[in-house]
This record gives C-alpha cells, structure tokens and sequence, in this order.
C-alpha cells in the first residue's frame, strides 16, 4: 500500500469581533439630557397646542355636536352638507380672491419700500422708515379695523373727505358689494406689509455689492438690473415671505368680522369667519370642524405647491 498524505487543514482565521462603541461620558450624558430639557417644553408645546388641536378637529369633524347634548356619529354626513352649502362654497371663493390679491399686493408694496429704504439715504432716516413700516404689525388687528372702519365710512370718515377736496364722490366703501373687499384688502395690507418689508429689507443687504457694481459696467441699470440681478438672487425670500403671507391670508378673520361682518350679503365672508360663526352662534361643532379640515388641507396643498413651483424659479447663491 502506498501512503497517502492528507493535506493539512487551513489554518483557522482568528474572527476578530467588532469593538464595542464607547459608552457615552458623564460629561456627553449631561449634555444630551440639557439639551433635551431645553427642546422639551416646545415640543410639548407644539404636541398640545397643534397636533392635538388637529387631531381633535378631524375626529370632531365626524360627529354632530352642540356642546349640550352627547355626540352623535355623524361620518361624511358634515362633509357632505358643506358641499352643499352656499354659504361655505363662496367664503372659500372669498378666501381665494383675497389671498390672491391681498398677498400680490402686499409683496409688491413691500418690495418696492425696501428696495427704496435700502438706496442711498442716511442710517438714521432708514432706521426710521424701518420702525414706522414695522409698527403697524405690533398693533391689533381688531382695533386697527375698528379705527379703520370709521375712517372709510362713507358719511363722515377720512378718506372720502380727502378724496371729496379733488373732485371724487363719497365712496360706499364698507356697504358696497364691489368696494367692500377692496377696503379690507388695503387694511389687511397696511398691517401686514411691514412684516415682508423687513425680510426683504434683510435679503438686500446680503446681497454681494460686488454683483451690482459688475451689472453696472455690463450695462443693466434701474429696472432691468432689478429684473435680472436683484430678483434672482431675492427668490429664496421671496419665497418665504409670500409661503408666509399665503398662510396668514388664508387664515384672515378680524379684518373683515369687524369692518364688514362678512357684509354686505357674502361679499367679504371668509372661510376662518363661517368656522367661528357655525361654531359659536349656531353650537354646530361638528360641521365646524369639517370646514376647518377643509382649510387645513387647502393651507397645506397651497404651500405644499408653493415649494413645487420654488424648485424652478428660486435660485440660491
């Protein structure tokens, strides 16, 4: 017999085990703990004071309720007569037509000041015009509308005497269909514009000077600097003040409850004013909420477009 040798087996590899992660120190558990008492009472805040609101409106929304008698299951039946009511079918017309001019309004005025404010005048004057745009925003929207109110009336306020001194009839400001809109669309925009104003303002002066000066010598002046230069690289504000001023117009309700009350007829009802109108004259909490759903899902269909359309016209540096 001849003899065979085995080969001899492969040495066995040593598996190395991973090593274990250092434990966090003393010093590192510390810090994550302050860190989290310091998030802690806002996201408590943002749990009670919104998402429990929300949650509470949809469930809400399925039930008819008037606050005296228990709640009854109601399902789509709340959606179903807000479809059919006429009453919420135009505030949402309401709603859309003055966003749309409200917001255009606003961004346009507030554009045009801060591009003036930031031109060439002493620090002391800008800082001025700066306060007196900003002031009206700390101001509340109800006193403001109900000053406002007396200066549009058409029998003895302000501003039909000063249109009276050149020759233009009293304007029924506040008891015509055609005009009453469009008073609560300058007093909504006389509060509201300071807010964009400053960001604007803010925006501009983190703009390079270097970018102009180079426009300059390829010859862009005045407006058509302001269209290719100015514009473009104002886009990412431009973007936060209008998702902003969308939100808040959307949401209007002191202006026209207190200058008009919705008048005349359904002229200037919005949609925030037939939540609380359903709500807390006629205890109908159920239907309430649907409307409230309802806007709560146009809010965020709106913005939620906003940043759609943002990924082709804002240009970041």
């Amino acid at each position: 017999m001849t003899n065979t040798q085995i080969p001899a087996a492969p040495p066995q590899q040593k598996v190395t085990e991973a090593a274990p992660a250092p434990r966090p120190s003393a010093r590192e558990r510390g810090t994550r703990l302050l860190a989290a008492l310091f998030l802690a009472p806002t996201i408590v805040g943002i749990v009670i004071f919104t998402v429990v609101p929300i949650v509470g409106s949809i469930v809400l929304s399925l039930f008819h309720w008037n606050v005296i008698d228990s709640p009854t299951f109601a399902g789509a039946a709340n959606y179903r007569e807000m479809m059919n009511d006429s009453t919420v079918l135009v505030s949402f017309r309401n709603t859309l037509v003055f966003m749309v001019l409200a917001v255009a309004l606003q961004l346009l005025i507030a554009l045009t000041l801060a591009l003036a404010v930031n031109g060439r005048m002493p620090v002391w004057l800008r800082s001025v015009f700066r306060s007196a745009f900003f002031f009206p925003l700390i101001l509340s929207a109800a006193s403001i509308s109900v000053v406002m109110k007396y200066l549009f009336n058409q029998d003895f306020g302000l501003v039909n005497w000063l249109l009276g001194l050149i020759g233009i009839a009293p304007v029924p400001w506040l008891t015509s269909e055609n005009s009453a809109m469009a008073a609560v669309i300058l007093v909504y925009v006389w509060q509201q514009f300071g807010f964009s104003f400053l960001l604007f303002v803010g925006g501009l002066n983190n703009i390079p000077k270097e970018i102009h000066e180079a426009a300059s010598l390829d010859g862009a002046t005045g407006l058509r600097k302001h269209l290719s230069v100015t514009l473009p690289l104002l886009s990412p504000t431009l973007l936060v003040a209008s998702v902003v001023g969308i939100i808040n117009a959307l949401q209007v309700f002191e202006q026209p409850y207190v200058l008009t009350n919705g008048g005349p007829g359904d002229s200037t009802r919005t949609v925030v004013m037939v939540i609380y109108e359903t709500a807390f004259e006629q205890l109908r909490f159920g239907e309430a909420s649907a409307v409230g759903v309802l806007l709560f899902v146009l809010v965020m269909a709106v913005t939620a477009l906003q940043f759609r359309l943002s990924r082709r016209f804002v240009h970041y540096q």
